[in-house]
């Protein structure tokens, strides 16, 4: 009786381990056998580009049968541009052994990244992952992290620059100083300008703060703007035009988001797209398809000209009909 009862005992203790177990994976059987994910999404700071990124991200995951509620939870966190916001998150996720995370934006995957070399990461609005420590190369990033590339068609956008300003001959630029991906496109953006005769001119910022008097500094000495997929510039572009429109001067940006916010034109990335083209990404390492160091970085499939006729307005610009006619317009 008392070898029974000892059996029993061990039975249950054995059962007891199982479930405590199977409670610290962030992977869960449900009821009908299907395996339910929990993910983790972290943002660097809201405007409309890394929103729409998100969005997509969550319906390129819907697509492929992830589905919140159903398969899968969301710990959706925004990090709000704070460093220490972005250390608490990522700690946040390792500790509660998410299946996978995506990371919106540089400065947010590196620091998940910075934290885990084992949970699989995938980025998204991320200008250049070599360069930001995050991938050995983009055809085999070697680690836990991939995903997608923001990188800009540079050249399209300084070409798309000289037809509608054609006499110009300075640009001047506004940029964060802290961030690596607004380093890069600025770099190439500088040497193709110099190598079609343009001289480039820039004024650095550390937040949002700054960028009255950055821009004010430019505004009298150059010609026309470009500005980068930079994050403290695309959470204020209506602080940035308020001083380039005040002196009759447009802004040429990377993204169609920046348009709509009161930049004048744009050759660029449909960010909503991009955040889809990343969720299949994700939906196939969650499958057990791919494993992050041998998925290739993707850079996006569709780009769009889009043009603010509001903002031509403004400036008194007429718009050539050889840009107009291939061209989006918003007020």
């Amino acid at each position: 009786m008392r070898m029974k009862t000892a059996m029993k005992a061990v039975a249950i203790g054995v059962a007891a381990l199982g479930l405590f177990s199977l409670s610290g994976c962030g992977t869960n059987q449900q009821a009908g056998g299907e395996k339910s994910y929990k993910i983790g999404v972290v943002q660097l700071v809201e405007h409309n580009a890394l929103d729409a990124a998100n969005r997509g991200f969550i319906d390129g995951l819907k697509a492929r049968g992830y589905e919140e509620g159903k398969n899968l939870t969301i710990d959706r966190q925004n990090a709000q541009a704070d460093q220490s916001n972005l250390q608490n998150i990522a700690h946040r996720f390792v500790s509660d052994k998410v299946d996978l995370i995506c990371a919106i934006a540089t400065p947010a995957a590196q620091s998940v990244a910075n934290v885990t070399k084992d949970i699989p990461i995938v980025g998204t609005a991320i200008t250049d992952y070599v360069s930001a420590k995050l991938a050995q190369s983009n055809e085999k990033p070697g680690g836990n992290v991939t995903g997608t590339s923001d990188l800009n068609p540079i050249k399209k956008q300084i070409d798309l620059l000289m037809q509608l300003y054609p006499n110009a001959k300075i640009i001047g630029t506004v940029y964060s100083s802290s961030e690596i991906n607004s380093e890069t496109q600025i770099k190439a953006m500088t040497e193709y300008a110099e190598s079609k005769g343009l001289t480039v001119r820039a004024a650095t910022v550390s937040t949002v703060n700054d960028i009255p008097q950055a821009a004010q500094s430019l505004v009298g000495e150059v010609d026309v703007f470009y500005e980068p997929t930079d994050n403290v510039i695309s959470s204020s572009i209506p602080t940035l035009v308020s001083v380039t429109d005040a002196a009759g001067k447009a802004v040429i940006c990377a993204e169609p988001y920046m348009v709509t916010g009161g930049c004048l034109a744009t050759y660029g990335i449909d960010y909503y797209k991009l955040g889809v083209q990343t969720g299949d990404m994700a939906a196939d390492i969650l499958d057990g398809k791919s494993k992050p160091a041998d998925m290739p970085i993707e850079t996006a499939r569709d780009l769009t000209l889009v043009i603010s006729k509001g903002n031509a307005a403004r400036l008194g610009l007429t718009i050539p009909e050889d840009v107009l006619k291939d061209a989006t317009l918003v007020d």
